[in-house]
């Protein structure tokens, strides 16, 4: 029969064993706060963006397309519908685009892709669709037979192609930006290059001791 101390030292041993074999364990509890970890809760939504005039122009250009497609989409005749049908797809493909376009942005998962030149793209997205919503505003405008869906879709057209051109001039501009910060960085990488190499071959040798 154990004594006391004996049973009180394989309690110990017991409790410091238990503590070995938990720290050594690989599956430890974490403190790690739940708005740190990645995945979807790591997303942020970007105000700043959409409270600029970008996004702004971002938020116009989709309500605008789909307010315009859905005008569209309550015509029930038409003859001929080629113009119909142009616009639809026109006001359908701007809709999908353009909403991939903001919810990249204001998301800014654009930057978890820098292998894109995101100002680019979104300059060939509004310049596009500046283009399309012009030519099929005008078709529809001289095909219509005047009914109250197919006016109030031309008119969302053309405010869709203003608001899409305005973007255009901006998306330009930002281009140019980036495209000057861009080339101005590498030519001064150049020349810091060049520099290094050139005192690296004037650099003067080690004279021997006679």
């Amino acid at each position: 029969m154990r004594n006391g101390d004996e049973l009180e030292g394989f309690d110990g041993e017991a409790s410091s064993a238990s503590m070995i074999s938990a720290a050594s364990s690989p599956y430890q509890p974490t403190t790690e706060p739940v708005s740190q970890r990645r995945g979807l809760g790591g997303l942020r939504c970007d105000l700043d963006y959409l409270r600029g005039t970008l996004g702004r122009l971002k938020l116009a250009e989709v309500l605008l397309a789909l307010t315009a497609f859905i005008c569209i989409e309550t015509i029930m005749e038409c003859s001929p519908c080629e113009g119909l049908y142009f616009f639809e797809f026109v006001s359908c493909s701007a809709l999908v685009v353009t909403g991939a376009l903001l919810l990249l942005f204001s998301l800014n998962l654009h930057t978890r892709i820098p292998q894109i030149n995101w100002n680019l793209t979104d300059l060939v997205n509004t310049g596009l669709s500046t283009f399309f919503f012009f030519i099929a505003s005008v078709v529809l405008a001289a095909l219509n037979h005047k009914t109250g869906a197919e006016i109030a879709a031309v008119v969302f057209g053309f405010l869709a192609m203003a608001v899409y051109a305005v973007n255009t001039f901006l998306a330009i501009k930002k281009w140019r930006m980036s495209s000057r910060q861009q080339s101005s960085r590498q030519s001064s990488d150049y020349i810091r290059a060049r520099t290094e190499s050139r005192e690296v071959v004037h650099r003067p040798e080690i004279q021997r001791l006679d």
